[in-house]
């Protein structure tokens, strides 16, 4: 089976999966359309971040107009534990909204996207994100560019170090930046979580890349795939 992986190109120096890769988008849904024909792709395996609602959608409306079989990969999101002070929220305009009242010194780890919608705050942020934002950022602010994994006793200093009072993360879910939120549990302070978009309806999803294989195999051999990421 041969499958292309396809990248949004948004980080400046990703992780490339092994094999065919494609960088860039691809023009909406009309583009994707097309692409998926002249490649005579099979079916797709929407396996982009949680977050990436856009495309996911475009994804599925793509492969249904090209009647293709679409699946959706999602490692589980995280979940509230004994201690924790979670406040969930829809989306970034909600958690700019949230954190007032809750603190002066506030992490932002969301990623570079999305920061804009705190750029009115008059609160004082440490953004950590893997490349700066482009957009709009908040009057107060200091940049940390760091990619994951992060271990608890840095994650539990660096809140110490810069004084933090309130956390602000997207539901992503996996174990690479989680230690950001037991060490918030530990040291009390409370997180603003922002839920995902919700997947398309009737979307078929798995939990994880081996799923995702088996789906596959099952499809037969000899068909061609195409992998969001």
């Amino acid at each position: 089976m041969d499958i292309v992986s396809s990248l949004a190109g948004r980080v400046r120096a990703p992780v490339l999966p092994v094999g065919q890769v494609r960088v860039g988008g691809f023009g909406g849904v009309d583009g994707l359309r097309e692409w998926l024909g002249e490649n005579e792709i099979d079916a797709v395996v929407d396996a982009t971040h949680p977050f990436a609602g856009g495309m996911t959608a475009n994804a599925a409306r793509a492969a249904a107009d090209a009647g293709l079989r679409v699946l959706h990969v999602r490692r589980p999101g995280w979940r509230e534990r004994r201690g924790d002070r979670w406040i969930r929220v829809p989306d970034g305009k909600a958690a700019a909204e949230a954190i007032a009242g809750l603190g002066d010194r506030v992490f932002l780890t969301i990623g570079r996207q999305g920061v804009a919608a705190f750029a009115g705050a008059g609160q004082w942020f440490l953004i950590r994100a893997i490349d700066p934002p482009e957009d709009a950022v908040p009057a107060r602010y200091e940049l940390l560019l760091a990619r994951g994994p992060f271990a608890l006793a840095e994650e539990i200093a660096l809140l110490r170090e810069h004084r933090i009072e309130v956390v602000v993360t997207k539901d992503s879910g996996g174990a690479l930046t989680e230690a950001k939120l037991t060490a918030a549990r530990t040291l009390g302070i409370p997180v603003v979580m922002i839920d995902r978009p919700p997947l398309p309806e009737g979307a078929l999803q798995v939990e994880n890349v081996a799923a995702a294989r088996d789906w596959l195999r099952q499809l037969g051999s000899g068909e061609s795939a195409g992998g969001l990421e």
